[in-house]
C-alpha cells in the first residue's frame, strides 16, 4: 500500500514560481518587455487615447498593442513610425509593431 504523498501550502510570488519554472521565467521576461515597451510608448500616445491602449504580446522582435476600437487603431496607426524610433532609441528588441483590436465582450454587464 503506497503512501499518500504529503503536499506543502507554500505560497510563492511569480518571480519565485518562475524561478522554479523556465517556461513561466520566459513568460514574464515577455510579459516585463511588453510593459516596458508600453512605458516607453506612453508619452508619444495623446492621453485621451492612452485608456484605449494595452500592451499586448511581444516576442521575436515584435510587439502587439492591443486598441480598444478601430478609431483608436487608425489614429494610433500614425504614431507607430514615432513609436518604433523611441522604442529602438531605448535599447528595445522590437522591429515590427501590430496593433490588434480587442473584441469587446458580449454578455458581461
Amino acid at each position: 500500500m503506497a503512501m499518500p504523498t504529503v503536499r506543502k501550502n507554500t505560497v510563492f510570488s511569480i518571480e519565485q514560481a518562475a524561478g522554479e519554472a523556465p517556461h513561466l521565467a520566459a513568460l514574464q521576461k515577455r510579459i516585463s518587455a511588453s510593459l516596458r515597451c508600453l512605458e516607453l510608448a506612453s508619452p508619444l500616445i495623446p492621453a485621451p487615447l492612452r485608456k484605449q491602449v494595452q500592451a499586448g504580446p511581444y516576442g521575436e522582435g515584435e510587439w502587439c498593442i492591443l486598441v480598444s476600437g478601430s478609431a483608436a487603431s487608425t489614429k494610433l496607426r500614425h504614431l507607430l513610425p514615432a513609436i518604433q524610433q523611441r522604442l529602438t532609441e531605448n535599447g528595445a528588441q522590437v522591429n515590427s509593431i501590430r496593433l490588434k483590436i480587442q473584441s469587446s465582450q458580449r454578455g458581461t454587464p
